[in-house]
């Protein structure tokens, strides 16, 4: 019979080492935050290399493990930067969280080039090649997890966000690739798919947007950063052992019918 112990013993990742993208507030923050005090290193990327050393600097106050590396999610050669000097620090990469987003919002029939470009480059390139760029080490850790932060948006019709809704859904696919073409070394790729939660993006929008976007859902509420995280945890840890290829919906209800 397993024990207390044993079951709390599968969140540990104590040993490992997690890069998240837009690391620095929201959603990103609080997944950084549990990690760590779950015992990972934790490395902070965004675009802005004071509030990652801010969020890596109060990790480090509370005992945990946790470094700064500004990168933005859509420049390639920023990413490729932040695996070298992850490895560099912290020794290898166990566990990448895709969570940086630009949710850029247009009707169809406005969109730019330069805005597919943007939206695109954010949510669906550089995610993958942040995974390209962290591959040998995601291998050569033995405990090789990728967590790609799609939405719940994905599987609406995106009115007005097309372009943010289009390519979380197409990431979706992605992750069911990288899961069918990792097993054979060990690793897995699933997708966290978040509803309406309280972060600065949600909060940028006027207060009937917001009251509209909590009311969506069945529990009628907004989720916590928190609250997101703690399903982040589960995929990136062992209680999710058996788990690859798939996503894990955390919307209050949104997406039910």
């Amino acid at each position: 019979m397993r024990t207390l112990a044993d079951i709390t013993h599968q969140f540990d990742l104590t040993d490992r080492v997690a890069i998240i993208t837009g690391g620095s507030r929201g959603i990103g923050k609080a997944i950084a935050e549990t990690f760590a005090a779950c015992g990972a290193a934790v490395v902070i990327a965004s675009r802005k290399a004071e509030a990652c050393e801010r969020v890596a600097a109060d990790i480090r106050g509370t005992g945990g493990r946790a470094i700064a590396i500004p990168a933005h999610a859509g420049r390639n050669d920023e990413l490729e930067a932040l695996v070298t000097g992850t490895v560099e620090q912290l020794g290898g990469v166990h566990i990448v969280v895709n969570n940086a987003a630009n949710a850029l919002g247009m009707p169809i029939g406005t969109i730019t080039p330069e805005a597919w470009e943007s939206s695109y480059g954010a949510n669906l390139r550089g995610p993958l090649f942040l995974v390209q760029h962290a591959l040998p080490h995601l291998i050569a850790s033995g405990h090789g997890n990728i967590v790609n932060v799609i939405s719940a948006g994905a599987f609406t019709h995106g009115t007005y966000l097309s372009m943010y809704c289009s390519a979380k859904a197409a990431m979706l696919q992605m992750t069911r690739a990288m899961a069918a073409e990792f097993a054979a070394q060990g690793m897995r790729a699933n997708a966290l798919a978040p509803g309406t939660t309280d972060t600065d993006m949600v909060r940028n929008n006027s207060d009937a947007t917001q009251a509209a976007m909590a009311d969506a859902g069945l529990i009628k509420r907004m989720a916590s950063p928190e609250e997101i995280a703690n399903g982040a945890l589960f995929l990136a840890s062992d209680a999710s052992s058996f788990m690859t290829g798939q996503v894990l919906v955390i919307d209050g209800g949104l997406t039910t019918s």
